[in-house]
Formats: C-alpha cells, sequence, structure tokens
C-alpha cells in the first residue's frame, strides 16, 4: 500500500470515529436523563409512603390512647379497633414528614383506617438533554392501612362481674387484663398493624 493510498483510508475513518463517538456520548447523556428521572420519581415514592405511613402510625397512637383511655369500659373497644373512636385527621402528620423530605403533600383520609396520600418533589428533575425536564417534578402516591390486630369476646364469662375481656392477638399475644392492676398493659404495636396497602 502507497504512503498516499494509506492516508486516503485514515482520512475516510476518521468522519466514521467522530460519529460513533458523538452517537456514544448522545446515549450515555440519555441514560443520564433516564437515572435523574428515576431518581426524582423514587424520592417522590419515598416521600409519599413515609408520608402516608406517618399518618398512619400517628392514628394508631391516638386510638391506642383512646383505648387505654377506655381500658375499663369494653362497650367501647370495639369502637376504637373498627376505627370509629373520635380520633382527629393526622394528615398534619404527613405534611410535617412531606416537608422534611423535599416534597408536598396532598393527603385524605381513606375511610376509617386508612390515608391516601399524593406526594409531589418540590426539586425538578434538572437540565437534561430531554427538553422540558429543568421544570419537572415527579408525582407519587401511597396508601397507609391501620389494622387491628386483637379481638375479645364481651360476652365472656366474668364479664357481668366486672372482669374484663381477654384480648386475644396476631401473633400468639392474648392479654388477661386485671382491672385491679392495669401496670402491664399493651402497645400500639401490639394492638394495631400499620402498613403500606397496594
Amino acid at each position: 500500500m502507497t504512503p498516499n493510498r494509506w492516508r486516503a483510508d485514515t482520512g475516510q475513518a476518521f468522519p466514521i470515529y467522530i460519529t460513533v463517538v458523538a452517537g456514544l456520548l448522545f446515549l450515555a447523556l440519555a441514560y443520564l436523563a433516564v437515572g435523574q428521572a428515576a431518581a426524582t420519581r423514587s424520592e417522590a415514592q419515598t416521600a409519599a409512603d413515609a408520608a402516608a405511613l406517618a399518618a398512619a402510625l400517628e392514628t394508631r397512637d391516638r386510638l391506642t390512647d383512646e383505648w387505654l383511655a377506655k381500658v375499663l369500659e369494653p362497650d367501647e373497644w370495639q369502637d376504637i379497633f373498627d376505627g370509629r373512636a373520635p380520633v382527629p385527621n393526622a394528615c398534619w402528620r404527613a405534611q410535617e414528614l412531606a416537608a422534611a423530605n423535599g416534597a408536598t403533600v396532598d393527603c385524605a383520609p381513606d375511610g376509617l383506617l386508612a390515608y391516601t396520600v399524593v406526594a409531589e418533589t418540590d426539586e425538578p428533575v434538572g437540565v437534561t438533554i430531554v427538553p422540558g425536564t429543568e421544570n419537572k417534578t415527579a408525582t407519587e402516591s401511597a396508601r397507609a392501612v391501620v389494622e387491628s390486630r386483637c379481638s375479645f369476646d364481651p360476652s365472656a364469662e366474668g364479664a357481668d362481674d366486672g372482669e374484663l375481656p381477654e384480648l386475644s392477638c396476631k401473633g400468639g399475644d392474648n392479654w388477661n387484663l386485671d382491672p385491679e392492676d392495669l401496670a402491664d398493659l399493651p402497645h400500639p404495636e401490639d394492638l394495631f398493624d400499620v402498613h403500606l396497602a397496594d
């Protein structure tokens, strides 16, 4: 191969090389944009999950307070376990936690023992090769549920004599409550489960 021919071949390969490098650079930037968007969506989902759980946990604690206040009134227990006790809306707790996680939320009770939260990130995706992402935020939703872990028989033997019904709770935890000695009582996590719903 003559030197002139070799130089001509080298000159033809250079534009191909530049095109390949430019294509790879574009793909890398596109993957970066997708990654930024996915990270922002993940932040929104985390904020929504945490906010919904915070509201549900606050309700669980208030229901437990109600039960403790009426532990000697077993006729009131079922309303408490069913969520019909007069406890305040806990969406304030969801909003408080979302703000700490860099998001704003729209929260609403969903039935007696659940909260649905829609969270939007405060920070946008940012500048990428995809037009319009610089001001695009992410929005995700979550639903958290409070469920009673315990049941009882209000007509059990001894109920008419002032004895308290036995609480039978999930996991095999049974509570034999003595109205004369209420030092050892269930905690909120003994009485209620809190979890995210699909």
